[in-house]
């Protein structure tokens, strides 16, 4: 059993001033696993309160200095890998392989790029007799989702590490023993009191308490649309900035020179990874007319390669995060069957012999047409949409009609059409043919995705802020 209870705020791990906590569930058994207490409007200000303290020693610090301690934090996580990988696979229901090649790499891999991008990194730049100076933001406010307890948390604190500026973290309530785990790694490399603050909590409490704050200067939240509208809001009262990572309906693009079989595992890997709770998930599949048939077929073949169950054993599709994530999905589906798009792999209810956990069936819908819900709003779960088109141009406008804009992916041969076809799908990221990752690649949205960039020097550049200082003669 899991029990923290307290926070870390000022280089020291400090009781709430609250008395009220709550049950952290292990999706895969429905089991409680541990506590966490939910901290108050008063620990937040402690907090903002130490980072605001630490922010005018640790914005002047050297860039060397800073190269420095993310490369020490780098090896103190590595230390931490049975940790985090279990702590993951327990509050997430991730499966083992999945906790560790996929989240405690993520995490790993951003502390590293960021200490990489910091040493070529220019903070001035002279423009004649005009300098131009990029200077740490001040203190953030960092709130992160559960569906990747150290990715997004991990590009956000490097990221504002390598800028210098202080953070203030809000874990979410769902998976919060990951960014414990985080605390300590800092503690452990060394950081300096109030650079780096944990407050457990409640959205409505912490979450709101962060975006409003007076003495935050930005702040970084990833989430869905709805709480990223009301983040805004809140910020708006004191004119901060904010970069938004939100929702995505990604759209993955066959083109009709693809292997129906290539395309089909390429679709498939793609819906099933972390369970479908991924914002970038490509969640509708265009494919030809012609292809239709054998595309499905091929998904009927490889689908049941991915089997859904304990997340210790050989299993590569866990349980969702929570029942009420569970209950969505199900609805979500029953919402397909009703609008008139057919099932042809999956379905509602729990697989075969899955009674206890929140484990869905990876579903698969055909005779979808793009303006049906499925279609159109984000599901959080592995669901994909078969949407048919007669040509590129109807693929491109089924593509862009969506008020989401995170990611897209082409599959196909023919590389000038690739090209084509990623040059004018409108998102901030597109993948083509299972390109593999590339942490300092810029990651965020167009419309409704959200505002802002992170990974690599984009995320270093959303910490800082810049002045121009005239009449420099060199």
């Amino acid at each position: 059993m899991r029990n923290y209870m307290k926070h870390y705020i000022n280089g020291e791990w400090v009781e709430s001033t609250g008395s009220e906590t709550m049950d952290v569930i292990n999706p895969a058994t429905e089991e409680v696993v541990g506590k966490i207490s939910l901290g108050t409007q008063e620990d937040l200000d402690r907090a903002v309160q130490a980072a605001r303290a630490a922010f005018p020693s640790f914005s002047a610090t050297s860039k060397e200095y800073r190269v420095e301690l993310l490369e020490t934090i780098a090896e103190e996580y590595k230390k931490r890998k049975k940790d985090i990988v279990a702590a993951i696979t327990e509050e997430l229901g991730s499966p083992v392989g999945m906790s560790d090649n996929v989240h405690y790499q993520m995490g790993l891999a951003h502390f590293e790029t960021a200490a990489q991008q910091l040493k070529e990194f220019e903070f001035t730049e002279r423009r004649g007799e005009t300098l131009i100076k990029k200077e740490p933001i001040g203190v953030s406010g960092l709130i992160t989702p559960w569906n990747f307890p150290t990715n997004q948390t991990s590009t956000k604190i490097a990221s504002a590490f390598a800028a210098g500026s202080p953070v203030v973290l809000k874990p979410a309530e769902l998976t919060p023993f990951a960014a414990v785990i985080l605390a300590e790694i800092f503690e452990a490399a060394g950081v300096p009191k109030g650079v780096f603050n944990l407050v457990n909590g409640t959205g409505e409490t912490i979450g709101n308490g962060i975006s409003s704050h007076p003495d935050i200067d930005f702040v970084s939240f990833t989430g869905s649309g709805a709480v990223g509208q009301k983040v805004s809001e809140n910020a708006a009262k004191t004119i901060k900035k904010v970069a938004l990572e939100l929702g995505g309906k990604s759209p993955m693009v066959i083109l009709d020179d693809a292997d129906p079989k290539k395309a089909a595992k390429a679709a498939v890997t793609n819906l099933v990874m972390n369970t479908g709770q991924a914002c970038n998930a490509a969640t509708r599949t265009l494919v030809p007319n012609a292809m239709h048939d054998e595309f499905i077929e091929a998904v009927k073949e490889v689908l049941p390669g991915y089997p859904v169950g304990d997340p210790h054993g050989p299993n590569m599709v866990g349980p969702l995060a929570a029942e009420k994530q569970w209950d969505r999905v199900q609805g979500y589906i029953d919402k397909g069957v009703e609008e008139g798009a057919k099932i042809v792999i999956g379905g509602t209810g729990k697989p075969d012999g899955l009674e206890k956990g929140y484990y869905v069936k990876p579903t698969v819908f055909t005779d979808v047409k793009n303006d049906m819900v499925i279609a159109q709003e984000e599901i959080f779960g592995p669901v994909m949409s078969v949407i048919t088109y007669d040509d590129l141009d109807e693929a491109v406008d089924i593509a862009n009609d969506t008020i989401y804009g995170l990611q897209g992916y082409v599959v196909g041969e023919d590389e000038e059409t690739l090209q084509n076809v990623a040059s004018r799908i409108q998102a901030g990221r597109i993948t083509i043919n299972n390109a593999k990752m590339d942490f300092t690649a810029p990651f965020g949205g167009y419309k409704q995705s959200g505002v802002g960039r992170e990974w690599g020097d984009f995320g270093i550049e959303e910490y800082l802020e810049v002045k121009a200082v005239l009449g420099m003669p060199s």
